[in-house]
């Protein structure tokens, strides 16, 4: 009997690290030392001139200005409709349910052209804003909605389960103490989504960076105004200039791993507070 409890369905630690090690170091790791080996091959004169150009820069600022925009607030209206899914019931649930997963399974490139089509000046959306002079696709705020649109699925998906875990207890016993309904969700509920809407931020912050295909479409790509970071990478490539696609790409990464990393840190504080509050750190 004892033989057969120790025995398990996948191969014990060492091997299961050593295959995890060298799956990442093929996916990842070496892929990502090519991108650095090729910026290194640059004099650094070269490099610092390539990603500190002005069209540079100002594509820096629209890809990580938007990126976050729309992070920010896939967190706000992901968290209502996660709320909504969970905690209600209603006529097309699982309709509404369904559709969340759509920007996953939609090729990126048809919903560019689609949310292009939609918010043009002739778009069924876009006239609606274009008499008072409210221009959306070709601008940045249209990247900012191509960017909600593909970023949303990765808060709701995360936020849900954990919602569906927290007891509706919880509330009832801080209404029964007094709370209202503001302090219950400040005070109880949200705290222990807080390390989960997090993650769902980071997630949607770090798809909406690299995207390229549902963005192209409706950025309209103008020169320091609605030109994205990723479409340097590729003009620098289609014009066989590997060595500044790689330095580009290079401080698109740094750059990118430094927020996450500032985000992972608030979600790790936010988890520590969690079980500090719940007790769950009392031996």
């Amino acid at each position: 009997m004892a033989q057969a409890v120790g025995k398990r369905v996948l191969p014990g630690f060492g091997l299961s690290l050593g295959y995890t090690l060298v799956y990442l170091s093929l996916i990842v790791l070496i892929p990502l030392s090519a991108v650095f080996i090729n910026a290194a091959s640059m004099p650094w004169n070269e490099f610092w001139q390539v990603v500190s150009s002005p069209q540079v820069v100002s594509s820096y600022r629209v890809s990580f200005l938007t990126s976050l925009l729309a992070a920010l607030i896939n967190s706000f209206f992901g968290l209502l409709i996660a709320w909504s899914l969970v905690r209600y019931n209603f006529f097309g649930k699982r309709l509404v349910d369904a559709l969340i997963d759509l920007p996953f399974a939609l090729p990126t490139a048809v919903a560019g052209i689609t949310l292009s089509a939609l918010y043009a000046k002739n778009g069924w959306i876009g006239s609606l804003f274009a008499p008072l002079g409210i221009k959306i696709a070709f601008t940045p705020l249209g990247i900012l909605i191509a960017l909600t649109f593909i970023g949303l699925p990765f808060v709701v998906r995360t936020i849900q389960p954990v919602l569906q875990e927290l007891s509706l207890e919880f509330e009832e016993a801080a209404a029964t103490l007094g709370a209202t309904r503001w302090q219950a969700f400040s005070r109880v509920v949200l705290p222990a989504l807080l390390p989960a809407m997090l993650t769902g931020f980071a997630l949607a912050f770090a798809r909406a960076v690299g995207e390229y295909g549902s963005v192209i479409f409706i950025a309209g790509n103008v020169p320091m105004v609605s030109e994205i970071t990723p479409l340097l990478i590729i003009t620098h490539l289609e014009q066989f200039d590997v060595a500044g696609a790689t330095a580009i790409a290079t401080v698109m990464l740094v750059v990118s791993f430094s927020l996450l990393l500032i985000i992972n840190g608030l979600q790790h504080w936010a988890s520590s507070r969690k079980r500090y509050l719940t007790g769950e750190d009392v031996a």
